[in-house]
C-alpha cells in the first residue's frame, strides 16, 4: 500500500491535463496502484465534467445526428470479433519488461543512472532513472530546483521516512537528504528534475561540476 502521495494541487493539474508528459507519467504510475488518489482524481474529473456541462451549448443542424449514424452504418463491418489486447502499462511501453536489464551507467559506488530525457522530446525537464543497490547509500545532496520522484522497485529511507514501491515524493532546494536503499532488492526510482541536484558531502561536492 502506498503511503506517500501527490498533493491536491498536483492531482488537480493532472486531472486538467496541465502537467508535462513526464510529470503526468509519474502520477499515472502512482494512480494505477493507489485507490485513494485514483478516487480523488475521479472526483476531480466528475467536477470538471459538470463545469463543462455549464458551458454555452453549441448549436448543430437537426440533420447532423442522422448523417453521422448513416456514415457509421455504411462503414465496413469487421468480419471477425475483435480480440482484446493484453494491457501494457505505460512503464512497460517506455522501458520494456525488465528495468534491471536496462543499460545502467555507474555514477558512484552504490548509484547507477540512466537518462531517458530523449524519450520525452520537447520537454524542458531532465528525466532520469536511478538505481541504488540494496543496502547502499546515495551521497548527501540537495536540489537546485524541483525533483519529482516515484519509486518503481524496492524502497529507500531518508529523514522524511520510508518510501516503498509506487510512493511519490517532491523535493526542492530546501530539502537535503541522503537516501538509503532498504530491503533485499535494489531500489529504482524515476525522477523528473527541473535543475541538476547539488552534492553536499565533504568529498562528493567536488563532483558537482560533472552532475549535469
Amino acid at each position: 500500500m502506498t503511503r506517500h502521495h501527490p498533493d491536491s494541487l498536483s492531482l488537480m493539474e493532472y486531472s486538467a491535463g496541465n502537467l508535462s508528459e513526464p510529470h503526468a507519467l509519474c502520477i499515472r504510475l502512482h494512480l494505477e496502484q493507489c485507490p485513494h488518489c485514483r478516487s480523488r482524481v475521479d472526483t476531480l474529473n466528475s467536477l470538471g465534467a459538470v463545469m463543462m456541462d455549464h458551458q454555452p451549448k453549441v448549436t448543430v443542424a437537426d440533420s447532423s445526428f442522422e448523417q453521422l449514424m448513416a456514415r457509421i452504418d455504411s462503414s465496413p463491418q469487421a468480419s471477425s470479433p475483435v480480440v482484446p489486447q493484453p494491457k501494457v502499462s505505460p512503464l512497460q511501453k517506455l522501458l520494456g519488461d525488465d528495468i534491471n536489464a536496462l543499460p545502467w551507467k555507474r555514477q558512484l559506488a552504490d548509484v547507477s543512472v540512466l537518462d531517458i530525457t530523449d524519450k520525452f522530446p520537447g520537454q524542458n525537464e531532465r528525466v532520469v532513472l536511478q538505481k541504488l543497490v540494496a543496502g547502499g547509500k546515495a551521497p548527501a545532496h540537495t536540489h537546485r530546483g524541483d525533483e519529482t520522484t516515484i519509486v518503481l522497485q524496492g524502497a529507500f529511507a531518508d529523514q522524511k521516512g520510508v518510501f516503498n514501491q509506487w510512493d511519490f515524493v517532491v523535493l526542492n532546494e530546501q530539502d537535503e537528504h541522503r537516501p538509503v536503499a532498504v530491503g533485499c532488492e535494489d531500489c529504482i526510482t524515476l525522477s523528473v528534475l527541473s535543475a541538476p541536484l547539488k552534492l553536499t558531502g565533504t568529498f562528493t561536492r567536488l563532483l558537482n561540476p560533472f552532475l549535469r
